[in-house]
């Protein structure tokens, strides 16, 4: 019994136990954080031109990625393994800031469009 009535003086010194400390006339209270701040670079859009469709799609895992024909003509990209990349939205180092990323692309046999690079 004594030992429970020596801590619970030991505590009530120390910390009050449980008794709501007087608020420190001191303390400085901040202001809210504002929004105004530019939102942080998820990601950077890598150079991938004239690179292989499929080994891009590759490099940027877990980045949503669509293809779209490069020649304008349409073309489904089934096995992006055959088609080759002449270029991308947004373009290579830029960042990227909507999803999903496309990547031009065209048959690999075939040349790129006038204005595309790859």
């Amino acid at each position: 019994m004594r030992a429970a009535l020596a801590a619970a003086a030991v505590c009530a010194a120390a910390t009050g136990c449980g008794t709501t400390p007087e608020p420190d006339a001191k303390a400085v209270i901040s202001p809210p954080a504002t929004d105004t701040a530019a939102p942080p670079v998820t990601a950077v859009m890598p150079d991938v031109t004239g690179g292989n469709a499929l080994r891009a799609q590759e490099q940027m895992d877990g980045t949503q990625v669509r293809f779209e024909d490069a020649t304008g003509k349409d073309r489904e990209v089934v096995d992006p393994q055959a088609w080759r990349i002449c270029d991308s939205r947004p373009g290579a180092n830029q960042r990227i800031t909507s999803y999903p990323v496309v990547l031009l692309v065209v048959p690999a046999a075939e040349t790129c469009p006038e204005g595309a690079a790859g």
